[in-house]
């Protein structure tokens, strides 16, 4: 094993070469810890394999927005790929819409919509809320606003938040109908004003028609939702995802020749799950997934599996299908149901986005 100190006061690096394929771990700001794992003599090809982990790191805020990412040659030192590889994946990564290259400093996460890039933080309990509207009101007299365009300022953001906050739209490609179908009904159950889906590719066609709405999605459809939404007067809200930390460390601990299910909604999540525990397993276990609503597949998994990871959304289909063969299984399969697909704290931060957080005494409130 070999270690190395870190770079840059950024990140860890520890360097483990196994059999199976290459395992690098990122301490990132002395807190969260992600891993990359590469499978070398995969039939997926390193870069892809390298894509979904990053990107799914960006998604799920493991590589929160103002993060910067390894350069070409440190990740190429650290993965063994080469740096052309490192680069199309760096490319493919901006072309998504989920980073941003500066020159001459390097490739950073995007923030995207109205989020900023400082990081997530505790608020303090008491905030002297006239002292920052005193110091808005001020900066705005500097830059030449008279007091009363000041107040019509002020207003017209406070009216746009609120009309933002009339419903939610959550906008996926019709592709992937099944994650637009996860998070909505996640989000029916959290928030009290109405939720509903739409294609990206209606998106424009229903904007056009009222913008009274906040748009949310998720960051792998960045690049999509910004091309509708760039000459658009609507909020729009990228929530983060589940980390799944707990279901990897399941997959982690699954002996050698176990086979593993996977159903989902979503056929993206699919996609990305079957290359990411490649990635971390390679040809150790043998993986079978299906729809929720692909009945034929689902039977399949359910008689070959010996766990089956499901999101929440589809445990009660599962469970129905292992009940209806029972007698036929040699050995029950374990389900682990996820807890959500959407990050909690992302729904919290939407709900004060669109103005759905309690009141605060006035002394207490924070900006």
């Amino acid at each position: 094993m070999t270690v190395y100190a870190a770079i840059g006061g950024r990140f860890c690096i520890w360097h483990s070469p196994t059999k199976e394929g290459v395992l690098r771990q990122y301490l990132i700001g002395g807190k969260s810890m992600v891993q990359f794992h590469i499978q070398p003599d995969s039939e997926i090809p390193a870069s892809t394999q390298l894509f979904n982990q990053i990107s799914f790191a960006i998604a799920a805020r493991q590589f929160p927005p103002g993060y910067r990412l390894p350069s070409t040659r440190q990740l190429a030192m650290q993965t063994g790929l080469h740096r052309n590889t490192i680069s199309k994946v760096y490319e493919r990564l901006e072309a998504a819409g989920l980073v941003v290259p500066q020159v001459g400093s390097g490739i950073y996460v995007r923030a995207l919509g109205q989020e900023e890039t400082r990081p997530r933080q505790r608020r303090p309990a008491v905030v002297p809320v006239h002292r920052i509207v005193q110091d808005s009101v001020d900066t705005l007299l500097e830059m030449g606003y008279s007091l009363s365009q000041i107040r019509e300022l002020f207003l017209a953001e406070i009216d746009a938040r609120q009309k933002a906050g009339v419903r939610v739209l959550v906008t996926v490609p019709r592709h992937d109908q099944g994650a637009g179908e996860l998070i909505v009904q996640e989000l029916q159950q959290l928030l009290p004003i109405p939720v509903e889906l739409v294609f990206l590719e209606d998106l424009a066609a229903v904007l056009d028609g009222d913008t009274s709405a906040t748009v949310v999605t998720v960051r792998y459809f960045a690049s999509m939702t910004e091309a509708v939404t760039r000459n658009r007067d609507v909020r729009v809200f990228f929530i983060d995802i589940y980390n799944y930390q707990r279901e990897l460390e399941v997959v982690r601990q699954l002996p050698k020749g176990s086979c593993l299910g996977l159903v989902s909604l979503s056929s993206g999540t699919l996609g990305v799950a079957e290359v990411m525990i490649h990635s971390l397993r390679g040809d150790e276990l043998l993986l079978v997934t299906a729809q929720a609503n692909d009945s034929y597949k689902l039977n399949a998994v359910v008689h070959r599996a010996h766990t089956i990871i499901s999101d929440r959304a589809s445990g009660e289909r599962v469970k129905a299908a292992i009940a209806a063969a029972r007698h036929e299984l040699i050995r029950i399969p374990r389900l682990i149901c996820c807890e959500s697909y959407i990050d909690p704290q992302s729904v919290e931060l939407l709900k004060r986005e669109i103005g759905l957080t309690e009141d605060l005494p006035l002394e207490a409130k924070a900006s």
